[in-house]
């Protein structure tokens, strides 16, 4: 890990211990006292990579770097175009020259301040960058009892004091001056050769970075390089790997950038989230499980239905299969419950689109998928589908798509599954068992006013579902009926006063031992077949259930939590 502006890598402190789990570990330390010019740093980085790359030639090595340590492993990615490196570059130095604080603030003002004010420019540097105020900022906010904030802080506290009381040793007005220079010729250097890089990147761009221009350089840079990819952090500052939610791992895992070989591995390359970084996803994503309060049902094995999740199998290989609401809001609120309550993980089979795009032009860019591949989602290939039930994972499928996820009027609840029994044989081949579940809910929110068929008829909507569609890596080329690959789009949707969501998983269905009988296309088309039914037997339960829920209205919802706390457990229909 080449160092930033302190030389000293002090952005390794909150993601050490993680990392170490992944990689074997290298950072660059600059003494305080050291005066090596930048094209020897390059050498001596270039170095060590020369030494280490061919101990483990198929595997990849990264470079993560910020400010200063951008520029260098920028430089050194260019001189060895041969070597398989990734980048990962947060607030690139490369901008230095277009950075009106640094260049002409900082530096003519180093000249001017008496030697016995130098401690004041740790402080004034640490302010700049956004530490303590994003610290405080970022822990208050979290709305947590004070006990936990003042801990949180002091733990932060912890992290920033070390940054600086490193930064007071370094920032002396000599060695300001040295580093400003440093980060100059270092700048100069790394754009001559920026033609050269032929490494995957990932630049990490802050949007309030106070000493470098750096969301548009990122920008900049996004555009240049060959095998670019950014993600934009938009309130937070220069030292952006020590601000409080942000998780290096986490960013590797959701650009899908880390991997052990020479391709990525989406099974055997993820990192789950932890603990705390599982909760700040379920608390952006928390706002759709207050606003439709969903109510969990599950089988259990003598075949009683509970309200719980406690009938969902614990130990894998287990395969969920079914029925995918409008847009899919099902997902968010059922991946997060199964997790909260059961700590069970599902690896969602989902579309290539959350993972790979033909070209950037009208759909969102991929960090707007970035939740669904942190929570380890795969792209739906029998490849991966072999390697997730190999390693005894909890696979979730919807073998209806985008079809049902996009469905037309009055098509609410119908199932569009494919006729070749797709997952049967899989499932049996692992001894996978089989669980059917049903979700409604979507007609309680939203009302079709436009579907396929209505915006086909327009033709500047017609024209932009066809360049959506040339977006969007194709599925099912070869399948027929209705769930063959058509235009992509977005039906209109009319918001109603939300509703309750409902989830029902129904009685696992055993394949164990069944994989000599299911290599008949017979017998496996007949399981497909009972998996199918299941699944409408759950979504006719529910919409029949529901009915008698004195609670559906979001209106009963809110007087009972009124009455009862916000936190209470809102009662439904009998079951």
């Amino acid at each position: 890990m080449p160092p930033g502006i302190d030389g000293v890598g002090l952005g390794l402190i909150l993601h050490h211990e993680r990392l170490g789990k992944m990689f074997d570990i290298w950072c660059l330390h600059i003494p305080v006292t050291d005066r090596t010019s930048f094209t020897d740093l390059v050498k001596l980085v270039e170095s060590t990579v020369k030494l280490e790359y061919p101990r483990a030639p198929n595997s990849p090595i990264y470079l993560v770097g910020e400010s200063l340590g951008a520029c260098l492993a920028l430089a050194v990615a260019a001189r060895n175009p041969d070597i398989d490196l990734i980048l990962i570059l947060a607030n690139p130095a490369t901008s230095f020259k277009r950075s009106m604080l640094l260049q002409h603030i900082l530096l003519p003002l180093s000249n001017m301040i008496p030697e016995q004010l130098r401690f004041r420019w740790p402080y004034v540097l640490s302010l700049l960058s956004g530490g303590p105020s994003k610290m405080v900022a970022s822990t208050m906010g979290k709305g947590l009892p004070l006990q936990q904030v003042i801990g949180k802080l002091s733990q932060n506290s912890l992290a920033m004091s070390s940054y600086l009381s490193v930064l007071s040793d370094l920032f002396t007005t000599e060695s300001l001056m040295w580093k400003l220079d440093v980060l100059k010729s270092a700048a100069a250097f790394a754009n001559s050769r920026l033609h050269a890089v032929k490494a995957q990147t990932l630049i990490l761009s802050s949007g309030q970075d106070q000493l470098l221009p750096s969301k548009e350089e990122g920008e900049r840079l996004h555009k240049l390089l060959p095998k670019c990819d950014i993600r934009r952090f938009d309130d937070s500052g220069h030292a952006l790997f020590l601000e409080d939610g942000i998780s290096l791992v986490s960013i590797l895992t959701a650009t899908n950038i880390y991997r052990r070989g020479r391709s990525h591995n989406y099974v055997s390359d993820y990192f789950p989230p932890t603990p705390s970084e599982f909760q700040r996803i379920h608390d952006i994503h928390r706002w759709l499980e207050a606003v439709t309060n969903p109510v969990f049902l599950s089988t259990l094995e003598n075949g009683k239905i509970v309200r719980s999740l406690d009938g969902i199998p614990s130990e894998g290989p287990v395969l969920y299969v079914g029925y995918h609401m409008m847009f899919g809001l099902e997902l968010t609120p059922m991946v997060l419950r199964i997790w909260t309550e059961r700590k069970i993980l599902l690896r969602g089979l989902a579309h290539p689109m959350l993972f790979t795009k033909l070209r950037e032009e009208i759909l969102p860019s991929l960090s707007a998928f970035d939740t669904f591949r942190n929570l380890g989602a795969v792209p739906v290939t029998a490849t991966n589908f072999f390697r997730l039930f190999s390693s005894k994972s909890h696979v979730l499928l919807y073998p209806g798509g985008s079809r049902e996820a996009s469905h037309r009027k009055g098509e609410e609840y119908k199932l569009f599954w494919p006729e070749q029994p797709e997952f049967v044989r899989m499932a049996a081949r692992f001894g996978a068992k089989i669980v059917p579940f049903g979700a409604v809910g979507e007609d309680d929110i939203g009302q079709i006013l436009l579907d396929y068929n209505d915006l086909r008829k327009i033709s500047y909507y017609k024209v932009y579902m066809e360049e959506l569609t040339d977006e969007v890596v194709k599925l099912r080329t070869d399948a027929i009926g209705e769930v063959a690959n058509q235009d992509f789009h977005l039906p209109v949707v009319l918001p109603k006063i939300p509703g309750r969501f409902y989830y029902y998983f129904g009685k696992p269905i055993e394949t164990e031992g069944r994989r000599q009988e299911l290599k008949s296309r017979a017998k496996a088309h007949e399981l497909y077949v009972e998996v199918k039914s299941e699944v409408e037997k759950c979504l006719d339960y529910l919409k029949q259930k529901r009915e008698n829920d004195p609670y559906r209205s979001i209106f009963a919802r809110l007087t009972y939590q009124a009455t009862h706390g916000f936190d209470s457990e809102v009662p439904t229909f009998d079951i």
